[in-house]
């Protein structure tokens, strides 16, 4: 054990004054609490803007030869008054001035954007008496763009060795010429985790506006249960059917080593959150973990007998959407049929086109398309030793009047994924959480 915690906040954990106070006391709880990621201040309201968003902004008004003068200056004025809030004496305008002027003269996209975390991250040391150490220094890309995993762990390693307490920017590092390159949106979630990786850490806080996972979505489901504790693959399964607190990408670096993630939230911090672990742990008593889901996917249903005695027809099916650029979401198939599984807005413009070439390519016996599909995934890594588990999916499915339209269970038996109709989407995410809940 390292004794070292890695500590990443959100965007909304560092909106304002207020929020940074309430970090700092959260860090001040525990000295293990070591190498700390902030992200770029976010919204403090519902009608406000996150930062990262304005900088962006900057960029294309400068790019397009416009003004930006005007929200500089709303982005300017924020961190203003978040060093006014802490009684920092930062002269953190001339940071702001040397930022505008790289702007103007045609700084990158990436380098715009990642100034957000930059100035918090400046902010947020001095407020904490905490070494700054710039992402770019230890953060690795290829020239490429591509995340440089070897040298950042290098770099890491080497960097932060002989640091007792630091502040790294999250979302941003560099190429070997210093060009900013950043991760996709929400990013700092991924330096957090490379950071952990990097230093061993026993444990990776990612601090945010909510208590961690939920069983199913809050907006259909009325005050769903928290996830106390989750695994690595179910979180991927999860994540991949519409559930998001964590960057997606954030899981690997962590779960190389079995860094265990605790999603916390900085305005309950009482609260025990979510624990997100490998895979050797006690199961759920339920059976299930969690419930989420995505609509708007389109069904292709293709029958023909003894299909399956021809050795090329499942190439020849996936061939039509990969020369169509159509991202095939799942694929189940019987003795005589197969129904491939994409996004609506992927193949609406397509269909008659994917038709007519399945037709010409396979000479299929039928074909039939399902629009409006949604589908509703049922995770658990307890479900293979749970008895009866599927029974109370279909039952209460039932009796929810809810037409099962598709039906698709892997080997490893960590999901059900499930089809019903755009409109029975909700209602049915209600009736499976009831059932177990």
């Amino acid at each position: 054990m390292n004794n070292i915690i890695v500590v990443k906040f959100g965007g909304s954990s560092l909106a304002n004054g207020a929020q940074f106070k309430k970090v700092k006391e959260i860090i001040s709880e525990d000295e293990r609490r070591r190498f700390i990621i902030p992200s770029a201040p976010g919204k403090r309201n519902g009608k406000d803007h996150k930062v990262t968003d304005l900088l962006y902004m900057c960029h294309q008004l400068a790019s397009h030869g416009l003004n930006f003068e005007e929200v500089f200056k709303i982005i300017k004025d924020r961190y203003v008054e978040i060093c006014r809030e802490l009684s920092l004496e930062i002269d953190i305008e001339s940071y702001l001035n040397e930022i505008k002027n790289n702007i103007r003269d045609g700084a990158s996209r990436d380098y715009t954007a990642s100034r957000g975390e930059y100035l918090n991250g400046i902010i947020l040391a001095n407020y904490l008496g905490f070494k700054f150490i710039d992402a770019k220094e230890i953060i690795s890309f290829n020239n490429d763009g591509t995340f440089n995993e070897i040298d950042t762990e290098r770099k890491v390693r080497e960097g932060l060795k002989d640091i007792d307490y630091a502040v790294i920017p999250g979302f941003y590092g560099s190429k070997e010429n210093n060009e900013i390159v950043t991760f996709s949106r929400g990013g700092s979630d991924i330096t957090g985790s490379i950071i952990a990786n990097g230093v061993k850490a026993d444990k990776y806080e990612n601090w945010t506006d909510v208590s961690g996972f939920l069983v199913a979505d809050p907006n259909i489901v009325k005050d769903p249960n928290p996830m106390e504790v989750v695994t690595y693959k179910e979180l991927r399964e999860l994540s991949y059917m519409g559930a998001s607190v964590l960057h997606e990408e954030a899981i690997f670096p962590v779960r190389k080593y079995g860094i265990p993630i605790n999603i916390r939230n900085t305005n309950r911090p009482g609260d025990k959150g979510t624990m997100i672990v490998n895979d050797a742990t006690p199961v759920n008593s339920k059976g299930i973990t969690g419930i989420s889901g995505k609509k708007d996917f389109t069904v292709i249903s293709i029958e023909k007998t003894l299909m399956t005695s021809e050795k090329d027809f499942f190439r020849k099916v996936i061939s039509v959407f990969e020369t169509n650029d159509i991202s095939i979401e799942h694929m189940p198939s019987s003795i005589d049929s197969i129904s491939v599984v994409v996004p609506a807005s992927e193949i609406s413009s397509k269909l008659k086109k994917v038709i007519e070439e399945i037709r010409i390519l396979c000479n299929p016996d039928n074909i039939e398309t399902y629009p409006d599909m949604a589908l509703i995934a049922v995770v658990g890594r307890g479900m293979i030793r749970t008895k009866g588990i599927s029974a109370k999916i279909f039952t209460s499915l039932g009796k929810a009047e809810i037409n099962t339209r598709m039906i698709i269970q892997g080997s490893s038996e960590l999901n059900i994924i499930i089809g019903v109709e755009n409109d029975d989407f909700e209602k049915a995410i209600e009736a499976i959480y009831k059932v177990f809940y």
